[in-house]
């Protein structure tokens, strides 16, 4: 369908003549000219319609819920961009691996599945504003002493780490005066954390939400302390995939996302979907 035109209307000139009296021999004119309105604000390009793909097994981000339907943080913040741009939702289902190539192919206006922004990936889409970041956080026992957490107020303390991780070579460049413990997967270090055996750990901020507020962690933990999310270690933030070149669509999309996070509702959807705030 081609994109919607907005028409405004014309003023009409309003012309008057007279003669300028017995003999004259001459006719003036006169132009009144009308009253000047209000300009309307320019409010970028439209799209008709917002043609979405993303998958389907990476919850809590895009998933199908007990009764079937497409759900989760991103499928929402498509509706919601969607809202805010005046426009009809499509949104698809494709597996990982065909999302880019999809969207190479004209399949869609935009991928929303999580990919983070990466130069690989920039070799082949664009993307729009960063919406989401996957921090590193640490987390300590509940019942255990208050800490300070920096590389000072860490000093000498145990750090429970997965092993070959960002989160463990973050460590080993700021963290040199603790004792870092490495375990061969997150749940082994986490395992440790509930048992006293480190006296913090630090993982990957999405994962230990959805830990710390469940049955495995038998509610020992929390978050200590606030996000780190240094990109060279991180990641360079999740962002919606779009075609190559396509500065009209991309900004439709980033007017969007600011009007979502300026009305509060992305902070909404990000509480329905994670229970412990990771930021």
């Amino acid at each position: 369908m081609p994109p919607r035109m907005r028409h405004a209307a014309i003023a009409v000139l309003l012309g008057l003549l007279a003669a300028s009296g017995p003999g004259a021999g001459q006719v003036a004119a006169q132009s009144a000219r009308p009253a000047p309105q209000p300009a309307e604000a320019d409010e970028g390009p439209r799209r008709v319609v917002l043609r979405f793909l993303t998958e389907a097994d990476f919850p809590p981000f895009n998933f199908h819920d007990d009764e079937g339907q497409l759900t989760g943080l991103n499928v929402d913040l498509a509706r919601a961009i969607c809202l805010e741009a005046s426009a009809a939702c499509d949104i698809q289902v494709k597996g990982w691996d065909e999302l880019v190539p999809a969207l190479s192919r004209g399949e869609a206006d935009a991928v929303i599945a999580g990919h983070r922004v990466t130069a690989r990936l920039l070799a082949r889409v664009d993307f729009t504003d960063r919406y989401f970041y996957t921090p590193g956080r640490f987390a300590g026992r509940k019942a255990g002493p208050a800490l300070e957490i920096t590389p000072g107020g860490l000093d000498g303390k145990r750090i429970g780490v997965a092993r070959g991780s960002a989160h463990e070579a973050y460590l080993a460049a700021f963290f040199r005066l603790s004792a870092v413990a490495p375990f061969d997967s997150p749940e082994l270090a986490r395992d440790a954390l509930q048992q006293g055996k480190v006296d913090v750990l630090f993982d990957d901020g999405i994962g230990l939400s959805f830990w710390l507020s469940g049955t495995a962690s038998k509610d020992c933990c929390e978050f200590k302390g606030g996000p780190f999310m240094e990109p060279k270690y991180f990641g360079d933030g999740v962002a919606i995939a779009i075609p190559k070149g396509d500065a009209q669509l991309r900004q439709v999309l980033n007017t969007a996302l600011k009007k979502v996070r300026a009305s509060g509702r992305f902070e909404e959807i990000v509480l329905r979907y994670f229970p412990v705030r990771i930021y």
